[in-house]
C-alpha cells in the first residue's frame, strides 16, 4: 500500500517541508500559527500503530516543530494533538498559543470561522517555518 495524503488535509493544508517521517503542512487558517504532522506511512489511523521506532521519530519530530514553533513566534503554550474524528488519517496537530487568542481558553477547533490566509500572507508563513525547521 502507498502513502496518500488524505483529501481533507490535500484541500485545507499546504505543505512547508518533509521529514524523514513526516510531512509538514500549514493549516489554513491565519489566527494560529498552526501546522500538521502526517507520517507518511500507508493505512496508518492511530498512534499506536505505528512501529516503535517510528513511534520514536514522531515524537522526536513532534518536539522539534513545538520548539520551533514556540521560539519563532513566543508562544506562550503549544498545543499538540492527534484527533482524526473527522479525517481518519493519522496526523498531529501543533499550534501555537496566545492569551486573546481566539479560542479564547478553550480548543481551537470550532471556536470561531477560520480565516483563511491569502496567498502573499501563505506563502510568507510557509517560508517563514521552512527556515526555522530546516
Amino acid at each position: 500500500m502507498t502513502f496518500m495524503l488524505h483529501d481533507d488535509l490535500a484541500r485545507t493544508c499546504v505543505e512547508i517541508i518533509r521529514f524523514p517521517l513526516c510531512r509538514v503542512l500549514l493549516n489554513n487558517d491565519s489566527l494560529y500559527p498552526w501546522v500538521i504532522l502526517v507520517p507518511e506511512r500507508a493505512g496508518i489511523s492511530e498512534i499506536h500503530d505505528l512501529s516503535p521506532t517510528d513511534r520514536a521519530i514522531l515524537i522526536e519530530e513532534i518536539a522539534m516543530v513545538s520548539a520551533a514553533m514556540s521560539g519563532e513566534f513566543s508562544a506562550e503554550k503549544m498545543n499538540v494533538a492527534a484527533l482524526g474524528n473527522a479525517t481518519p488519517q493519522l496526523h498531529v496537530h501543533v499550534v501555537a498559543r496566545f492569551k486573546g487568542d481566539p479560542a479564547g481558553l478553550g480548543p481551537v477547533w470550532n471556536a470561531v470561522a477560520p480565516a483563511p490566509y491569502t496567498e502573499t500572507e501563505r506563502d510568507a508563513m510557509v517560508n517563514r517555518l521552512r527556515t526555522v525547521l530546516q
